[in-house]
């Protein structure tokens, strides 16, 4: 699980290496994964997750409480 958004739930897409003489081998499309931490005030502490660059971006809208708060609906322990 280590190329999962704790927030979105990216995960690792499949396809096809296609060389030049057309021959098909499988790769994989791994999400911009990145670790942040953010300040939680509630808890008065730091928590560190694992987020995508599209995951980042979500924080920043809604802000790290509702973020927090949608990451452990899924059923993730922070």
């Amino acid at each position: 699980m280590s190329a999962h958004c704790m927030l979105t739930g990216a995960q690792p897409g499949f396809g096809n290496r296609i060389s030049h003489s057309h021959r098909r081998t499988s790769r994989r499309f791994d999400p911009n994964i990145q670790t942040k931490r953010y300040w939680l005030p509630s808890e008065g502490r730091y928590v560190r997750l694992r987020l995508s660059a599209k995951g980042i971006k979500t924080v920043d809208t809604i802000g790290v409480e509702a973020a927090v708060a949608r990451v452990r609906a899924r059923g993730v322990r922070i």
